[in-house]
């Protein structure tokens, strides 16, 4: 599921040429100077010709396991990378992570409107046992399934995949986006546009690319005006048979579990991690890079900011166990 193929990936690169670019000195061997670097993926999906990034340790779990051959790192982390990984020094970890991305896919830091656009009155011959609305744009290289329904003035671009049964309501926007059976998404929903992803440097902001997709597997139901970003590195998933609610938004890296129940104008920011079961309701907000256990209900309103293991109930802000926020809610006469 690693593959990148709505972005045009350029390289390969040779190590020396990579540091060039992100403005450190090599202190590496001939050898390593030359090693050419073949992508840049995530900690996990990374293999032996790719290059990554560790950021925190809260990933040092995955670093220790890493097949790539080289990471980009402070001198503090280092210490997490296997002993065949070579070790990049940088001053600011996300800076050199957003340049070397822009390198391998210099057109995935903006979302550039297709051009490849037919209307699906011109596709018929194409796309049989598929209802189309009115003014359904399609573009290149779509695959959708039997039984589908699109409704009118909805864009599917290129390379999407959209799979059986499938309801897509009006006025969606689906871009870089694996859809699995049995989806429904509803009026006024936008999937696969890039994440709010940037670095503060001198006098403006640098936009970080987003090479990622979203995927989203069989059952998943989308509430009307939710949006959905695609991957920086990694993709954003949504689980079998979970549903989210209207005006929901779901960041970039964001992979929910199965079976989750995600109410209205709950927020998620980039990175965070659900597990299967989890009810979440109306007007949370989940900071970033969290990691959520199973079978956890959190109340509406909630402002989550740190991990929340297996089986807890949780509320308030910031979120605490169910029982604990009654009680001080009693003590403060509420």
């Amino acid at each position: 599921m690693s593959k990148k193929y709505f972005f045009e990936k350029k390289g390969p690169f040779p190590l020396k040429e990579i540091i060039k670019i992100i403005g450190i000195k090599s202190n590496f061997n001939a050898k390593n100077e030359e090693f050419e670097i073949n992508d840049f993926q995530s900690l996990d999906k990374a293999k032996s010709t790719d290059m990554t990034f560790l950021n925190s340790a809260k990933y040092k779990n995955l670093s220790m396991q890493t097949k790539a051959a080289a990471c980009i790192t402070s001198v503090n982390l280092s210490k997490f990378l296997p002993s065949s990984c070579i070790f990049v020094n940088v001053k600011n970890i996300l800076f050199a992570v957003t340049k070397i991305s822009k390198m391998f896919y210099p057109s995935a830091d903006l979302d550039v409107p297709d051009v490849n656009l037919l209307n699906s009155e011109n596709l018929t011959n194409l796309y049989k046992n598929i209802r189309f609305g009115k003014n359904v744009l399609i573009g290149k290289n779509v695959n959708l399934g039997q039984n589908t329904i699109i409704g009118s003035n909805s864009i599917i671009e290129s390379n999407v995949s959209i799979g059986k049964n499938c309801i897509i309501g009006s006025s969606v926007v689906i871009k870089n986006a694996l859809i699995s059976n049995n989806v429904h998404i509803q009026d006024g929903v936008k999937v696969g546009l890039k994440g709010f992803g940037f670095i503060p440097i001198k006098n403006k902001n640098l936009r970080s690319p987003h090479i990622g997709r979203v995927i989203l597997e069989d059952g998943v139901e989308i509430g009307s005006n939710s949006t959905i970003d695609r991957g920086s590195i990694s993709d954003t998933i949504i689980g079998l048979n979970t549903f989210l609610d209207n005006q929901v938004h779901v960041a970039h890296n964001v992979q929910i579990g199965k079976n989750c129940m995600i109410a209205g104008q709950v927020g998620f920011a980039g990175s965070s991690i659900l597990g299967d079961n989890v009810v979440i309701g109306g007007q949370a907000g989940i900071s970033g890079h969290l990691k959520i256990g199973n079978n956890v209900k959190i109340g509406g309103g909630s402002g989550v900011i740190n991990d929340i293991t297996d089986n807890q109930q949780v509320m308030g802000y910031p979120a605490i166990p169910i029982r604990d926020f009654i009680k001080r809610r009693k003590k403060n006469g509420k």
